[in-house]
């Protein structure tokens, strides 16, 4: 039997659309409460997680393989197989501060406070421009860090822009695209390649497809 771990929420309802174009079995029941769920095909199952355990669950192999964001994969650092990036789940991980900062570049910043559930990524990005920035790490709504003089900046994803206009940020700078990706156990694709490999072939099929009818009605 495989397992397909999926994270709770939107991204999980637009994985499953995609999946069941590709004639992958999609789960059985209504039931919102059960986290393994089955599916038609007795052979296949579904794990429904927090976004940010999903390569967790993959790398260590209770899950053969799992959809995610290019984001919480490279926050987790998970060594896994990734074969597909998938067309959904667009957004960007981004420096962010509040629209009245001073107009500067980040360098100039001297130890800023930055509030962030992406400490892995945001900790690389000002290491690397030489920042030595104090992180701080939350769970819940980071754009509230500013805005209670917890922090002087953020990193988060962003996708339209509305929530930091809202709360009255600016974004300053992208530090990672990203969108959805399916993630493979390495060790699950090579015992179980005859059934993985196919499912891979017939989502990447779609996709193709997809990008083939918006390419010519481009045209």
């Amino acid at each position: 039997m495989l397992t397909v771990a999926l994270p709770k929420g939107r991204l999980a309802d637009e994985a499953l659309v995609w999946l069941g174009r590709a004639g992958w079995p999609l789960p059985v029941g209504e039931n919102e409460r059960r986290l393994i769920v089955p599916s038609h095909d007795p052979n296949l199952s579904y794990l429904l997680t927090k976004p940010m355990d999903v390569p967790v669950f993959v790398e260590q192999g209770a899950a053969d393989m799992g959809i995610t964001g290019l984001d919480v994969l490279r926050e987790r650092g998970a060594d896994v197989f990734e074969p597909l990036r998938l067309p959904f789940g667009y957004c960007r991980l981004s420096v962010a501060a509040p629209a009245d900062r001073p107009d500067r570049p980040l360098r100039l910043e001297i130890s800023p406070r930055v509030a962030t559930k992406y400490p892995r990524l945001a900790d690389a990005f000002f290491r690397r421009r030489g920042i030595s920035a104090e992180l701080i790490v939350l769970s819940g709504s980071v754009e509230l860090g500013p805005l209670v003089n917890l922090a002087d900046l953020i990193v988060d994803l962003v996708e339209t822009g509305e929530t930091l206009r809202a709360n009255g940020l600016v974004e300053l700078r992208p530090i990672l695209h990203s969108q959805a990706v399916l993630i493979v156990n390495r060790a699950s694709y090579r015992l179980h390649t005859a059934a993985i490999a196919p499912l891979i072939a017939a989502l990447r099929a779609v996709i193709e497809e997809r990008k083939r009818e918006e390419s010519e009605g481009a045209c």
